[in-house]
């Protein structure tokens, strides 16, 4: 069976919902909120009653016309809103106002994944369910709260260009960090900010075709849209290997049990029997428009990325990880802004690796919240460097750090943890190592090479790890004759 599974590949497409952080919803003046009461948000407008007009949110649209250009889409240059009609408690005009056949945008990418098109609508109301154990007792019952009803989005559509739930998750991060830097949203996924959908199906491998697809929905993070994910390439490879065939329908992944459930069976467009609105207008954004929005732009992810690895000589991963974690790519840049003698390398290394470990281990996540500055940092990296401390040493200095925010330069002195830069110093405790592991020196004279990392940590115990280890092996290789 798993021979046969691995004759087919898998084609994956996303819908990426952004929830814009304007002050009031999409079509009417009623605030923007999140947590407050439910339903002290509505007004005729976003409640559909009759005889309203819905007046566009000018702060949206640049919004969005923002995120058009970070994709490097086309705008177009007169886009129509539509009524996407469908009838469920959580819609209350019993239409949504999307855009269908005219996007505000489209044709363009972000890294190696085409966007197929960006467009504005507004967001439905919340449904909240409540079993026999919730609040409500003795029968099933839903609620609603109509605060988030015409909250502005703006929905992301990508080709099937994505292959993997890993690929899938990396990508989903860059696009997040990119709309955050935009900041144009929270992206804040657990509120609902950013939601994500993704599109999946498979096929031969080599086949240009694609198979029948289904939809994953509600995921509220990208770890657990990676594992949804590959638990549906996985089902679909064994039903076409059992010879059966794939529904289309919409899927829910319960990361708990790591089970798939069937929701609905798939709709498409026609279902909904889009028409134009109405009551608006069409939109078309004029010159100064499209060239604010342009020039609102900052250094981007996927572009700090590349910067950081062709002309600072981060490693890729690092690059990456700096590029999408804006709070890490501040710090890092502070850290080096701290002590022009440090090398990009080097600090990309400590940021990304013994800092970010230390913070996890201690319970923190944002760098911007710790007791460790910037300047503290550099500091340590600066001692490591010029091999006044230990790579060791230094790692217990930083548990510190991050435990009370003590200096560095204090810690060393504190706990005499400063290299041993005497050499003649050096040189008579391994001496005495030698003589005092006499067997073990004469293994490595012998041709066991390997045998000499005992020695070099007999020294190293000796000097409480306050030498350096690399000269520590020279010295040892010196004086075995090595």
């Amino acid at each position: 069976m798993s021979g046969a599974t691995d004759e087919f590949e898998a084609v994956i497409g996303l819908e990426i919902h952004v929830q814009l952080s304007t002050e009031t919803k999409m079509f009417c003046g009623c605030r923007l909120s999140f947590g407050d009461e439910p339903n002290v948000h509505t007004c005729p407008i976003c409640l559909g009653h009759p005889g309203v007009l819905p007046v566009p949110n000018r702060r949206a649209i640049e919004y969005g016309l923002q995120i058009a250009a970070a994709l490097e889409c086309d705008v177009a240059p007169r886009s129509i809103f539509h009524r996407k009609n469908y009838f469920y408690p959580d819609n209350p005009k019993a239409y949504q106002i999307s855009q269908f056949d005219i996007p505000l945008a489209s044709n363009g990418h972000l890294g190696e994944v085409r966007i197929h098109r960006a467009h504005l609508e507004e967001d439905a109301a919340k449904m909240i369910h409540v079993g026999t154990s919730g609040r409500i007792q003795g029968s099933d019952t839903s609620l609603v709260d109509f605060n988030r009803a015409g909250t502005p989005l703006v929905e992301i559509v990508t080709e099937p260009d994505l292959t993997s739930g890993a690929q899938v998750r990396e990508w989903g991060q860059l696009l997040r960090a990119t709309v955050k830097q935009l900041g144009v949203s929270n992206v804040n996924m657990e509120e609902g900010s950013l939601r994500c959908d993704a599109n999946v199906s498979i096929r031969p491998v080599g086949s240009s075709g694609l198979g029948t697809k289904t939809e994953m929905k509600n995921m509220n993070s990208f770890r657990y849209l990676e594992r949804g994910v590959e638990a549906e390439i996985e089902r679909q490879k064994q039903l076409v290997a059992s010879g059966e065939r794939v529904v289309q329908e919409t899927l829910h992944f319960d990361p708990s049990s790591g089970e798939l459930h069937s929701l609905r069976s798939k709709e498409e467009s026609h279902d909904y029997r889009y028409m134009p609105e109405p009551d608006l207008v069409p939109l078309a954004p004029d010159t100064a428009m499209l060239d604010a929005a342009a020039a609102s732009l900052p250094e981007l992810p996927a572009a700090r990325a590349e910067r950081y690895h062709s002309e600072l000589g981060i490693q890729e991963g690092a690059a990456r990880l700096l590029s999408v974690e804006t709070e890490w790519a501040a710090f890092f840049e502070d850290v080096l802004g701290s002590d022009e003698s440090i090398e990009p390398r080097v600090a990309a290394n400590w940021v990304t690796g013994e800092f970010a470990g230390e913070l996890r281990r201690q319970g923190e996540q944002d760098p911007a919240d710790s007791r460790v500055s910037p300047k503290s940092l550099g500091n340590l990296v600066s001692m490591v460097s010029a091999n006044r401390v230990s790579h060791g040493s230094a790692k217990s200095v930083l548990e510190r750090m991050v435990a009370d925010g003590s200096d560095p330069e204090a810690i060393v002195r504190e706990q005499g943890l400063e290299q041993i830069s005497d050499t003649g110093e050096l040189q008579r405790i391994v001496d005495a190592a030698i003589e005092g592991n006499a067997k073990v020196a004469e293994q490595v004279r012998g041709g066991n090479e390997k045998a000499i990392g005992a020695l070099v940590g007999a020294v190293m115990k000796e000097t409480r790890g306050r030498a350096d280890g690399g000269e520590v092996t020279r010295l040892l290789r010196q004086s075995l004759g090595l």
